[in-house]
């Protein structure tokens, strides 16, 4: 009973997250906005992957870039503390 239920988890299939830019239509992806690019940081101060926060291709380029220019303006941290 129980092997069959390990094996039926497996074979489920995941529902891709949607992405919250694209959700949002008028959503701008600002390196200014530290609160939004938090949500997409690490606790360790690494920029999470697409399979993580649910981000398609596109928006995921854009946001590492504002990710990088606000770590350069010191708005965000390079490492954790």
């Amino acid at each position: 009973m129980e092997n069959e239920e390990k094996r039926d988890r497996r074979n489920m299939k995941r529902r891709k997250k949607p992405c919250v830019f694209c959700t949002e239509k008028n959503a701008v992806i600002d390196y200014k906005d530290i609160s939004r690019l938090r949500r997409f940081v690490s606790d360790k101060a690494k920029i999470l992957p697409r399979r993580v926060t649910g981000t398609c291709a596109g928006h995921q380029k854009i946001l590492t870039t504002a990710i990088k220019r606000a770590r350069h303006l010191a708005f965000l941290p390079y490492t954790c503390d």
